[in-house]
């Protein structure tokens, strides 16, 4: 997990970071709290705990609101409890991400690693193939790309088809969050299994433009019309070799 809360334009002493990781963790182990809470849980006067509270807020951490009152409501205003934000989640989510980037470096550095590394992440992707084929299978030719982009955006991934722009023939699949964009960024393998998924999924070549892995602001995917895709024949092998040549790339 990167160090929450740290203040722009001074260093930190580390007690102090590591404080403030303690109160941000905490609120994250044991959801909303309000000062008191924190500050009996980690052994801390309120004034210590408003402190470090201040200083989260102002890093978009965490932020302020009204306590749930759940039955009758007492006398007075309610409580303030502190939650964590979007970011501040983001935060301790990328412990996550180094364990899963450490986990496959381990495996790249073995024998026969890279190719472990891509048949894991085509096996990833199987595992998750189920409700993106029903979804894709169950729509009409025309609106297969948008059902796709309905069914990434259930697991997490922001997806939107739209046309593509002119005078290119197809449709863009636009996926504007990845949640493993971090270990992507250091195994290019999982972008090129899932550019391999859409092609087979489409049933045409389809071609990576773009991804949030190598630094763009969002994963694009262009996809032809089916008109112009390959024979059925042939589609597995061209497939896997337009998917692998173009995946984790920006555009030319």
């Amino acid at each position: 997990m990167k160090n929450v809360g740290e203040a722009p334009q001074e260093e930190l002493a580390t007690g102090e970071r590591s404080t403030r990781n303690r109160v941000a963790r905490s609120i994250l182990d044991h959801g909303p709290s309000t000062v008191a809470e924190l500050a009996g849980r980690l052994g801390l006067t309120q004034a210590a705990v408003r402190r470090h509270l201040d200083a989260l807020v102002a890093d978009d951490v965490v932020e302020a609101r009204e306590q749930r009152v759940y039955g009758t409501r007492t006398r007075g205003r309610p409580a303030k409890v502190f939650a964590l934000t979007d970011c501040g989640r983001d935060a301790f989510d990328q412990s996550y991400d180094k364990l899963a980037a450490d986990a496959l470096r381990w495996i790249a550095e073995q024998e026969g690693g890279e190719q472990a590394i891509a048949a894991f992440a085509r096996a990833r992707i199987a595992g998750q193939a189920g409700a993106y084929r029903k979804a894709v299978e169950s729509a009409a030719p025309g609106r297969r790309t948008e059902a796709l982009a309905k069914a990434l955006s259930a697991d997490g991934y922001a997806a939107t088809a739209r046309s593509a722009p002119h005078p290119q023939q197809g449709e863009q699949l636009c996926q504007h969050h990845c949640p493993v964009a971090h270990v992507a960024e250091q195994f290019p393998q999982l972008c090129e299994a899932e550019t391999e998924f859409f092609a087979e999924l489409l049933g045409t070549h389809v071609q990576r433009l773009a991804t949030i892995a190598h630094g763009d602001g969002v994963c694009t995917t262009f996809i032809p019309k089916t008109s112009h895709a390959p024979p059925a024949a042939q589609a597995p092998t061209n497939t896997a070799n337009a998917s692998a040549s173009t995946a984790g790339r920006n555009p030319a």
